[in-house]
């Protein structure tokens, strides 16, 4: 396959952008996690190992925010590029209809520097969410090429997810997205997570189960490594630890 199709095969949640937190006396918050693959939208960016991520939030008056956030990746130099790090920067508003019925809208860039790839793989996307109880339906939409794939501008995603407090302080959250990939049907595929979190000793501990229905082309998985062959869409428990201050 060409390179410029390889670069999407990338496409990565177990994170979407991080939950902002809008509490008066404190609206910088920092984070800092591992994770035993970094996975998003169901793909691994570090093929199928391990990442170290951190960011920063910053809850603005009136219910708008920004915020960036950091992993160290693999994918963009298994495709000939030579960067090791993602980093996006994203802003947006959260509000509320009315009681258990609220709304985020915003911007998302993915950033990675130096990736040297053609097309980039730098991706830029407007967001839309719908929160009602537990249940939140969100829509996300590139107007920029996605992730390095050719003519891939207007590429959707679809991110149907809930969150649920099973007891003991173990939080279940069920998730099941659609990834469509602009002229580049190929590619497009469903993906899906189950994650169990809980707040330990001020950190979070979470185990998810996590994988992605990926097509094949020409005998091979669209989302196969160049490094190693490896499907990055395969489903695989991953388990991290997350520090919030």
């Amino acid at each position: 396959m060409k390179r410029s199709l390889l670069a999407l095969a990338t496409l990565l949640s177990i994170s979407a952008v991080p939950a902002v937190s809008h509490a008066e006396d404190n609206p910088l918050s920092f984070n800092v996690s591992l994770t035993t693959d970094y996975r998003y939208r169901g793909i691994s960016q570090t093929r199928l190992k391990p990442a170290l991520q951190g960011g920063a939030d910053y809850a603005l008056p009136g219910g708008f925010y920004v915020g960036t956030w950091a992993s160290t990746i693999k994918w963009i130099k298994d495709f000939g590029g030579d960067a090791s790090v993602e980093w996006d920067l994203y802003g947006g508003y959260k509000g509320e209809i009315q009681k258990d019925l609220g709304y985020d809208v915003g911007v998302l860039s993915y950033v990675y520097p130096s990736n040297a790839l053609n097309p980039s793989a730098n991706t830029t996307e407007i967001y839309g969410a719908m929160t009602f109880g537990p249940a939140t339906l969100k829509y996300s939409h590139s107007v920029t090429n996605l992730f390095g794939f050719i003519d891939s501008k207007n590429s959707g995603y679809v991110d149907l997810s809930a969150s649920f407090d099973v007891g003991g302080g173990v939080t279940l959250a069920p998730h099941l997205g659609y990834q469509k990939v602009a002229k580049n049907s190929s590619f497009s595929y469903t993906d899906y997570s189950l994650t169990a979190s809980k707040d330990w000793f001020g950190m979070t501990f979470s185990a998810a189960l996590i994988g992605a229905d990926t097509k094949s082309i020409a005998g091979v998985k669209a989302y196969a490594s160049p490094a190693n062959g490896k499907d990055l869409g395969r489903g695989g428990l991953v388990l991290a630890v997350k520090k919030t201050f």
